[in-house]
Order: C-alpha cells, then structure tokens, then sequence
C-alpha cells in the first residue's frame, strides 16, 4: 500500500497464487550499540546477523585497522557512509571517500580504514567463517521454504573486479532511492530524513518470498510489522513493533506486512539490502545506477 506519489506504487503488481501455511517467521533483529560485539580483535569490533542467504557484518575500526578476506568465495559488499577507505582486491585498488558502496570480487582482499570508522560488509552464507559467527546462525536450522535458495546473477561486463560508487546522487523524480546491486546483492541507500516520519504517510506492504534487511545508520526507527492471517492459524502472530537506534538491522521475513518510522528527532537514515537483488527493482528503467556495470539476467 503506497501512496500515489511514491514510486513503488508503480511496481507491477505479484501473480496472485495458492495460499501457503506455514510461512511463520520471526524478525532477527541486532541493535549494535546495545550488545556486544561477536569479534573484537586487532582494533575492529564487529557485530554479525544473519539472514536466510546472507550475512551482515558491522564493524567498528580503530586508525589504521584493515578487514582482510582471504579465499572469499563470492562477490562481497561493502558500505562507507562515513569513513575513508582504501581497498585491495587481488591487482585492483580504490582509494575511496566517505559515502561509497565496493562491490569486492572473490579471492583476497583487503580494508583499511586510515582514519578509523564504522563499515558494514555484507556477505552471502556461503562464507561460512561468517555465518558461523552470527549468534542466530541456528534460527534457519527450520528451512524456510517460501525463500527460495540463494543463486548468484550475472557476472558483470568485464567479469569480477572492484568497483566502488558514490553515494552522493542526488534524488530524481520516479526513481526510489538510490539502488546499486552486483551478483550476490542488491543494496538501496534511501535518502536521509530530517526528524520523525509523518504517520499518515506510511507505506504498509509485504513481499512474497524474499527478506528484506532493514539497516538504521543514523537516527532511529519503529519497525511495524503484521504476519498474515492463513489458513493454518499456527502462522498467526500478534502485530508487532521493534524499536531500535543505529546502528542496528532488523530483518523482516515473508510474507509479513511491514513498515518502518524513523523516530529520532534529528537525521534518520536507513539502508535496505536484499539478497541476490529484486527482480522488480531491476526492471525498471534508471532505478538500478549500475545498471550498466551489472547486467540482470535475462528475463527480468
């Protein structure tokens, strides 16, 4: 349910299917500053959660601390809203500036943040050393069939190598957000708010089969969220509201119903990641800003 001027009100509308049970499913939320860190070692602390494909890794670095892959498996990304980094990935390198998404090719490679920082890296559970560390890393061992598994799109023109993108692209009327995806992820950095979110301009809606991550960097958000009533009442929950400041990530299953309501009295700005990228985002034209590096398979 979005309002008329929002532009995912002009997203084609699902195929109505058969009506599934046992679609139960609960949030896995970490709100970051309130609990301790799974790692905390050569001056990074870092947080991990998982999700039903992928993995969120928030890290906070000292001056001078690199995060070093070695025998990364697949595609990784990595978010830098506000810290200075310079990365290697096998001959490549970027210097980078602060408000920059790198997607990093497999193999070995290298952060560091000079100035020190917070960097959130995003991996799919294909990394097991990462799953591993998740203090949910069990709350899948119950298979949520209506995700189906994980699958990587297609490889970029020019195949895997590092690129990095600014996050500074200012706002265009009918495109939402600003989308950037690669083979393992799709990540969209909405655009900051000043203040509380007005609450009649909510935007209530669900998704049929795929999680969505909610990343707060900034502020502080109330995540509404409303399970369905099927036919099998062992799927019903009662409405529910978690509350979280950043950094924190809630990861909101399917087919809830769900809305989020930035609440902080200053800048609140939140992050939605998806894994492997939305087939509906993707098909529309100028959404996706690297569109051109990352082609979608064919079909969508």
């Amino acid at each position: 349910m979005y309002a008329k001027n929002d532009p995912r009100a002009s997203l084609a509308a699902a195929a109505s299917g058969p009506v599934r049970t046992g679609l139960i499913a609960e949030p896995q939320v970490g709100d970051f500053e309130r609990s301790p860190p799974t790692e905390d070692r050569d001056g990074v602390k870092s947080w991990h959660i998982r999700g039903a494909n992928s993995v969120l890794v928030w890290s906070r670095c000292a001056p001078g601390a690199t995060l070093v892959r070695t025998g990364q498996v697949d595609e990784y990304v990595a978010i830098l809203p506000a810290a200075r980094a310079d990365i290697r990935a096998g001959a490549d390198r970027a210097v980078t500036d602060p408000n920059t998404i790198a997607m990093i090719p497999p193999g070995a490679s290298a952060i560091t943040l000079p100035d020190g920082g917070d960097v959130c890296r995003l991996f799919t559970t294909r990394s097991a050393d990462m799953l591993a560390l998740c203090p949910n890393a069990g709350a899948y061992d119950a298979p949520r069939t209506h995700i189906p598994p994980f699958a990587p799109w297609s490889e970029p023109a020019g195949g895997l190598k590092l690129r990095t993108y600014s996050i500074d692209v200012p706002a265009q009327e009918g495109r939402f957000g600003r989308i950037f995806r690669c083979t393992t992820f799709m990540v969209n950095m909405l655009y900051p708010s000043d203040g509380p979110r007005d609450t009649t301009k909510m935007s209530p809606h669900h998704h049929d089969d795929f999680e969505q991550f909610s990343l707060a960097i900034s502020g502080g958000y109330d995540h509404h969220m409303r399970w369905p009533w099927t036919t099998d009442m062992a799927d019903w929950r009662p409405d529910r509201t978690i509350t979280v400041g950043a950094p924190s990530v809630c990861v909101i299953p399917p087919p809830v119903i769900h809305t989020s309501r930035a609440s902080d009295a200053g800048t609140n700005q939140l992050v939605d990641i998806f894994c492997p990228p939305r087939a509906d985002f993707s098909a529309k034209p100028g959404w996706v800003l690297n569109a051109d590096d990352y082609p979608a398979p064919e079909g969508v």
